[in-house]
Order: C-alpha cells, then structure tokens, then sequence
C-alpha cells in the first residue's frame, strides 16, 4: 500500500510538469513552422544594399622617357607589386612564325641579360624571395614583378637590365621552342580546349590573328634574329605602361623608378592597330569526330561586342538571365541532360569577343540539347523577361561587383588594363550605374538586335555513332579536321 500509495503521490507530482514539457514542444513546433514558413525557399532573397566602394588613391606620373606609370601606396604588408603593359602582341606576329610573341615573351626573362644569365638572376631573386616574370600573349606583352619592400634597390635594377639589355641567350630559345612544341603535341587531350579553340576559328576565321596558332613548322622557322627584331621593334619605354602597388613612399618610388627604368632609351615605335574582324552571320552545323568519349562537348553561338558599346550593360543582365535562369534551369535543372551549362555574351576591349551557349551532355542526348538550346535563344528575343528574373539577374551582378575592389592590386591592374587600350579609367563605377538602370524593355531590346537565334554556328565535339539523332536533321554538317600537321624533316 505504501509503495502504490508513493507510486500514485509521483503521478500527482509530474503530472504538471509533464504538462509544460508538453507545451513548451508545442510552443516550438509553433515556431519552428513559423520560421520555416518566412523562410522558404521560394520567398523572395532580400539583398541589403551595397556598402560604398572605397577607390584608392592613384597617382600618375611620366619618367623623363615617357614611360607612364600609376603609383599607389598599401602599407597592410611590407611588398611592392608591378605589373606593365607593353602594346605588341602575337596578333602582329607574320603568318609563318607563329609563335614568335611567345618564344620572345620567355627568353626575354629566362635568356639572361649582358650582365647576369637567366640562371644568375634565378639564383639572386630566390634569395631575395622575389619574382620577375614576362610573357607576350594576343594583345600585350606583360611583366610582374614581386618583391619585399626591403629590396627594392636590389630588384629595380634587375628588372631594367632585363629590359634594357636582354641576351636571348640561344640555349634558351631552344629551351622555349621545344616547350611550344610539346603544347602543339598535347593540345587534342582535352576536349573542352580543342571545343574552344575550333570555336574560335569558326567566328574569326582559321587565319585570324585572334584564331590562328604556332605549328611545328612555324615553331622551327624562329630565329634568335627573329626574337632581337620582335623585342627592339616594340620594346621601349614609350611603349610601356607600369602600375605599382604596395609598401613604399611615392617620393622614394619615383626617384627609384627614374634612378633605373629611367635611364631606358626611348625611341620611335610604330604599332599598327589591332587588326580588324569581319564576320558574316551565317547558320552552320559543325562536327569533330571524337569516337573515344561517350559525351558531346556543344558551343553555338556568332560574334560577340565591345566593352565600350552602349548596350553592354543590357547585355550583361540579358546574358546572365539567358544563361543561368534559362538555359541552365531547363537543360540541366529541368531535363537533367547536361554535366555543365553555360552561356556567356562575349565583349573585349578593342576587338569584339564570342556570344556562345555551351553544354557538356551524353551522347545520347545531343541533338536534343542542341534543339533545347536553341529554343532558349529564340524565346528571350521574343518576350520580356519577367520581374524576378530581371532583379535576379541584377543581384547577382551587383553582390559580385565587390569583389573587383576586395584588393589594391585588383584595382590598379584594372586601372593598367583601362589605361592600356584607352578606357575610362573609372568604367568599372560606370558600368556598375549603367547596369542598376537596366529594365526589361532594354533585355528584350537588346537580345533582339545582337542575338541571331537562326544564324549561329553549332559545334559539336564527339561520337556521331552515339547521336540520339544524325546531326543533319539540324543542318547540312561541316567536318573539321583537327590533325596536327607533323614536323617538317630535318635536311641532311
């Protein structure tokens, strides 16, 4: 009797709590479905607004050569940047030394100088735990440099002997050379690149300069005379554009910079304009037999635009809304077809760039995606877009746009790249307001006069035998062939 009698004196005593227990959880599923109702999925992401954008201070100034320099001073670390923009490039490289820019581009460091060899200056810039790098690429030359502030009379000097004085020692052009032949051996491995450069082609033409690579015959044709004429006709500090960023004083840079990169000799040079593309629309069905994959690697797509065209801040949102919130919603999001989807409108500074959509699919589904594709390209220039779709896009662009100001470096090589093929040197900040005014009338206008849904050129790189469809129910098919020509035999 005593034990039912505390056994019921128990029941009496929890039972309240058991109550609260009760309640409370109640209280919490409450909540957590009100929370889980505020915060779904298909509410609407509220972007606060952007902090303001902090520019540095930037100083330019002109050494006694005339070779225009930007300065700015960062004291978070104690290094010093540089970074130089020489106008050549291997657009103006002759047909039939393709690859000159480049070989030139290298030796210029690695071949050494009148005073030290490549190997000298490697070994001295390793202790110092400093950099010198230079290279020639499409539209520029380019040098960075990087290096403790304490050293900075240590390294000045070395970067001007490189430039005032290279030896283009033979040894090393031969060196660079067999390195531009084993990328010619190796570049039809990766399918995403031979898809890319053949696209390429197909835009400027195969004989472009902004198309057109080095061949093993051209590679062979170099000469060490070839890379001295290349350098001396426009290596000169008139020539030139320099951007310094770090741990210095301006005073003392500038007496530096004078002290050495000064005393380069300038001379006349004759760069010529970038050279002109002429593109025709034209609608074509284009293949690449690749029988080893079981996936098709697709571009489609015509010329793109300049960065300076009024439209292209439309354009920007009208891509960014075609290729994620269209083409990727419903070929991979929807359909499940696609590994990767993409599309990107395009635009370079002073030569138009490529508008191309692009998928990696399974072979079974290729003319599939293509049809898919196509259906996305034309229905944007047929409708408005809609509201969440226009401030989707917009969110996007303007909460990435931070991180083109997240470093000083960032923002002077930005500003050397403006400077170099004659921009406003704040079309970044410009861009930015442009874009924050684009309505849905400017999308709809826009993808109607640049995107040409019925004349694009298709490419597709894979096995035909795998084809969900032949490809010529899209077209009549053009095969490119993308054999590397072999090495000319040597001449006993």
């Amino acid at each position: 009797m005593k034990r039912q009698s505390y056994h019921s004196s128990n029941q009496k005593k929890r039972g309240p709590k058991k109550l609260w227990i009760a309640l409370l959880l109640l209280l919490i599923v409450v909540n957590s479905l009100s929370l889980w109702a505020q915060k779904s999925p298909k509410d609407k992401f509220i972007y606060p607004p952007l902090n303001p954008i902090q520019v540095p201070q930037v100083e330019e100034i002109q050494l006694s050569n005339g070779l225009r320099v930007f300065l700015v001073e960062d004291h978070d670390f104690p290094t010093i940047e540089m970074r130089a923009l020489i106008r050549t490039g291997s657009v103006f490289e002759p047909e039939d030394k393709l690859g000159l820019a480049a070989v030139t581009g290298e030796v210029l460091r690695t071949g050494g100088t009148k005073n030290l060899s490549g190997d000298e200056i490697d070994q001295v810039l390793e202790k110092l735990a400093a950099s010198i790098e230079t290279s020639i690429g499409q539209t520029s030359g380019y040098i960075y440099v990087s290096l403790m502030k304490d050293d900075l009379e240590k390294v000045l000097p070395i970067l001007a002997d490189i430039l005032m004085n290279p030896a283009f020692s033979e040894e090393k052009i031969q060196l660079a050379k067999i390195k531009q032949k084993s990328y010619i051996a190796r570049r039809n491995d990766d399918v995403g690149q031979i898809t890319r450069r053949e696209f390429a082609k197909l835009i400027y033409g195969s004989k472009s300069p902004y198309a057109r690579h080095p061949e093993y015959a051209t590679i062979e044709s170099i000469t060490r005379e070839d890379i001295v004429n290349f350098y001396q006709k426009y290596f000169s500090p008139n020539n030139m554009i320099l951007a310094v960023v770090g741990d210095f004083s301006l005073s003392h840079m500038k007496a530096q910079l004078e002290k050495t990169l000064g005393q380069w000799s300038a001379k006349k040079v004759k760069v010529g304009s970038f050279p002109a593309v002429k593109y025709n629309y034209v609608f074509r069905v284009n293949l690449i037999e690749k029988p080893d994959v079981n996936q098709s690697n697709i571009m489609l797509g015509h010329i793109g635009g300049l960065m300076n065209n009024p439209d292209y801040p439309a354009l920007i949102i009208m891509n960014s809304i075609l290729s994620l919130e269209r083409m990727f919603k419903k070929i991979r999001t929807d359909e499940g077809l696609a590994y990767s989807v993409w599309g990107r409108y395009g635009a370079r500074y002073v030569v138009p760039g490529i508008f191309s959509c692009g998928a990696q699919t399974k072979s079974e589904s290729t003319v599939y995606a293509i049809k898919l594709m196509l259906r996305e390209l034309k229905r944007i220039t047929e409708e408005e877009v809609t509201d969440e779709e226009l401030q989707r896009a917009k969110d996007q662009y303007l909460n990435g746009f931070v991180f083109n100001f997240d470093s000083k470096t960032k923002i002077l090589s930005r500003i050397l790249t403006y400077a170099y093929f004659g921009y406003p040197l704040d079309f970044m900040e410009r861009l930015k307001k442009q874009v924050e005014r684009v309505t849905k009338k400017d999308v709809l206008r826009v993808a109607r006069k640049y995107l040409k849904p019925d004349k694009v050129q298709i490419l597709v790189v894979g096995n035909p035998k795998d084809f969900d469809q032949p490809l010529d129910v899209l077209g009549e098919v053009s095969k490119i062939d993308i054999t590397i020509p072999p090495p000319p035999k040597k001449q006993e």
